[in-house]
């Protein structure tokens, strides 16, 4: 790396190789290992991640530090000001599901590849890259098209590059590997004349990919698009035959994509530097106000933000213009953000700072804190459930200590239409489907109380989706009481249901609506957040 600059914020290095150890560990180290991995002194370590977990960008359980949600709106920052993800995904998507194969989109990051895009098929053998994940260009489809470009100084730094590291330590994403290099530049050259490369089993054994460019209405080559396979399924020149036309077409659906008038409304700034100063006031020395102050840089950037003057990052974080100037040389030095002329853009290397182990979150993983943390206040078991056909399946939970407590593990299922949390899910439904799904059902009495008449029960999921929540009293189970609420996606779609339940004697009907509801939506809305937050450009499994 080069010389440190004389104005550069010590403290946001450190908070960056936090991170970046972190992600490398695929999210969670302990505070020991932390020490080990950076380097940094104890105490360091211990401020730096007290700060981040007061950003909400990490959690502290005890000795461990665990990457949180929220640090997801860093890669969000940079794959917003991107635009690629949200103009070309959909077109992955539709590529993937026609093939029936994986498809990525990629981009060029110094002597590697990093994703931005996956569009991911669920099988045995699946792909298992991630979205940030940064692989050796000679490694990969898209490296060749990239490397076809690429300057005799860009060689010249990449032949250095492999040979201090000839095994690829420098990318944990894939195993080592040597012997790639071999052949590379020769590799490049026939891409650039081709217009597609082909990964005949270079980062492991059994995987195969076929990639071609897509460029931007001035011709820069600005992502590949490319499609995995497996040589249980495909040879590398079977999969190029069956593959390359449609890839071809969808490459050129991407650049007539991109060469429409697209003008995104810029998000409105989010001015931290009050919130930073609060926070040291609070927290005193524990709290390290120049690393977050660095960070909330990086969120200056987004959608309708991809070039930033000096000027418009400190007026959108609301920090001074030399404050802001420091943090900037820092970032820059990092490689995080690239000065062009007197503006600033963010580098795909941002993605680094936790996205390949947080874009894999799923739903259960999201809510597992915010469960606990609804348990531990209201002394009452807490559970995440989605709706799986005429069921609900459990796919989180947190139960209390009590003697007398109710039963249940993830993967129960249960009959969704006397269950709180299958009927705040059919509620949401559309009349046809709900219709659909429990004509399927039979409405079986599991108590004296359950609704099993049809219309009665058509009557209960209109009021529950009118009230925006269900509390059954004894309909599942006797002495069982439970209330829910639903949770939603980032399209408004109710996506999951989150409930808390308890024996009867615990709390009246009242009393559940009026002592447990309030702190249940706190927690549902605190779920949606960061549902929202990973969701942005990842898909979040449910289960």
């Amino acid at each position: 790396m080069s010389t440190v600059p004389a104005e550069a914020v010590g403290p946001l290095m450190r908070g960056v190789a936090v991170l970046r150890a972190l992600s490398d560990a695929d999210g969670r180290l302990s505070l020991g290992e932390l020490v080990r991995a950076t380097g940094l002194a104890r105490s360091t370590v211990d401020r730096v991640t007290a700060t981040l977990a007061r950003m909400g960008q990490l959690r502290l359980d005890g000795p461990t530090a665990t990457l949180a949600p929220r640090l997801m709106e860093l890669a969000n920052a940079y794959l917003g000001a991107l635009r690629l993800p949200a103009l070309l995904g959909p077109y992955a998507v539709q590529l993937a599901e026609e093939l029936d194969e994986s498809v990525s989109l990629a981009v060029p990051d110094g002597d590697g590849i990093r994703f931005v895009h996956q569009s991911t098929r669920r099988r045995a053998m699946s792909l298992t890259f991630r979205i940030g994940d940064l692989l050796p260009a000679e490694r990969t489809a898209p490296g060749p098209l990239f490397a076809a470009h690429w300057t005799a100084r860009q060689w010249q730094d990449w032949r250095e590059l492999r040979a201090a590291d000839p095994a690829g330590a420098g990318f944990p994403a894939v195993p080592p590997g040597e012997g790639a290099a071999d052949g590379f530049e020769r590799r490049a050259a026939a891409a650039r004349a081709a217009g597609w490369a082909v990964d005949d089993q270079l980062i492991e054994p059994g995987l195969i990919a076929v990639a071609v460019p897509v460029r931007d209405p001035a011709g820069t080559l600005v992502c590949a698009v490319s499609a995995v396979s497996h040589t249980s399924r495909h040879s590398a020149a079977s999969l190029r035959a069956a593959v390359l036309p449609r890839l071809r077409e969808t490459a050129a659906a991407m650049e007539a994509e991109l060469r429409r008038e697209h003008t995104p409304a810029p998000a409105p700034p989010r001015a931290l530097a009050a919130w930073t100063s609060a926070s040291k006031q609070e927290l005193g020395a524990e709290f390290v106000e120049s690393l977050a102050r660095g960070l909330t840089v990086l969120t200056a950037f987004g959608e309708g933000r991809a070039e930033l003057s000096l000027s418009a990052v400190a007026e959108a974080t609301g920090l001074a213009r030399a404050t802001a100037r420091r943090a900037l040389i820092t970032l820059d030095h990092l490689g995080l953000v690239a000065a062009h002329g007197r503006a600033f853009r963010l580098t795909p290397r941002v993605l680094s700072l936790g996205c390949p182990p947080l874009s894999r979150t799923t739903l259960s993983d999201i809510a597992a804190p915010h469960l606990a943390a609804l348990a531990r206040t209201l002394h009452d078991s807490a559970s995440l459930a989605v709706l799986d056909g005429d069921a609900i399946q459990y796919t989180a939970r947190v139960a209390t200590t009590r003697i007398m407590s109710v039963n249940i593990t993830p993967g129960t299922r249960l009959p969704a239409y006397a269950a709180s949390m299958g009927r705040v899910l059919l509620a949401d439904l559309t009349a046809g489907e709900r219709a659909a799904r429990l004509g399927r059902t039979r409405l079986r009495a599991l108590t004296p109380r359950t609704v099993t008449s049809p219309a009665a029960l058509a009557a209960v999921l209109d009021a529950v989706a009118a009230q925006g929540y269900a509390l059954v009293d004894e309909e599942l189970e006797e002495g069982l009481r439970s209330i829910a609420v639903p949770v939603r996606g980032p399209g408004g779609r109710v996506v999951a249901a989150v409930n808390v339940a308890m024996h009867t004697t615990r709390r009246t009907v009242a009393e559940c609506v009026a002592e447990v509801l309030p702190v249940l939506r706190g927690a549902a809305s605190a779920i949606e957040a960061d549902l929202g937050v990973v969701g942005r450009f990842c898909d979040v499994p449910l289960s």
